[in-house]
């Protein structure tokens, strides 16, 4: 696994746009992912930075957000690291499933959840002092994703990342 690209980034809404444009072009110019899993990695970026940044205002923190982007031959990795003040996201409310009519209720606490959705593998780690979150896809278009990448997932979890 190499570091790719490291960046800190002020945490203001203004810079996700920036975050989501570095991720997209990286993601876009080195991997073989259809549009879509582009796309879908984009909204998980923005989805992270959104949370570290508003875990920051809470905290009144001036320390920037630090995004790292690491590749694999298989995969690449988007890393969103803030010093917000962490969460458990195992303690984080149940919403109703999306077919039920109910859920239209819930305008906040559904970015981890669609996180989760966008990406092949996401993980929530508390810090001393923050959350780092991890978002990844495998290379390979998102039509291909078959039982390849059930086993790269599989050999990921396995080695303890």
């Amino acid at each position: 696994m190499i570091v790719a690209l490291e960046l800190a980034v002020p945490a203001s809404p203004e810079y996700i746009a920036i975050v989501r444009l570095v991720v997209s072009s990286l993601a876009s110019g080195r991997r073989n992912l259809a549009d879509q899993r582009i796309d879908d990695l984009k909204l998980a970026v923005s989805e992270a930075c959104t949370n570290a940044i508003e875990a920051h205002g809470r905290r009144g923190t001036d320390e920037p957000v630090t995004v790292r982007v690491l590749e694999a031959d298989e995969r690449m990795e988007v890393e969103i690291v803030d010093h917000g003040g962490g969460f458990d996201p195992d303690r984080l409310p149940l919403h109703p499933p999306v077919t039920d009519p109910s859920r239209l209720d819930f305008e906040r606490g559904l970015g981890i959840p669609l996180i989760r959705t966008l990406v092949d593998l996401a993980r929530f780690e508390r810090l001393a002092d923050g959350t780092k979150v991890r978002m990844v896809v495998f290379g390979g278009p998102a039509d291909d994703a078959g039982d390849q990448t059930s086993e790269i997932i599989r050999a990921v979890l396995a080695d303890g990342e």
